[in-house]
């Protein structure tokens, strides 16, 4: 099952969901076990460590140090990996609103984890540049 490719129709036809809860980023040190009952959203092992994207619930009960205090935005529009720009606009346009976003490309959807303070602005940038897309 491949993705769509084509910009235009990926930006027209993106319909973001702003998900329930808080997330935050932990790290843990390189050989350092994830917690027990800590299910992260993303897991990526870099040289430096063990990025987490985890509920802000489960970092504190974990005893977790943690940044970035954020929520998550599914893009519901089944991108390919392949596709190009489609992030690129996105990340431009809340760029514009002076908003920080960290991206994560998963198999079916983009997701965007966007200031927890800032998301519902976020979601009406997002709904803005479809319509904006959709001509």
């Amino acid at each position: 099952m491949t993705g769509e490719t084509d910009l235009k129709t990926l930006l027209a036809s993106m319909t973001p969901e702003l998900l329930a809860g808080t997330y935050v980023f932990v790290t843990l040190p390189p050989g350092v076990p994830q917690p027990e009952g800590v299910e992260p959203v993303m897991v990526f092992r870099e040289r430096e460590g063990t990025t987490l994207i985890v509920t802000e619930g489960a970092a504190s009960a974990a005893g977790l140090a943690a940044s970035f205090r954020c929520r998550m935005i599914t893009l519901n529009i089944h991108s390919s990996l392949e596709a190009v720009g489609f992030l690129a606009a996105i990340t431009t346009r809340l760029a514009a609103a002076g908003m920080a976003v960290n991206p994560v490309s998963a198999f079916y959807h983009d997701h965007l984890f966007v200031p927890a303070e800032r998301a519902e602005e976020a979601m009406e940038l997002l709904r803005q540049l479809a319509r904006d897309s959709a001509g």
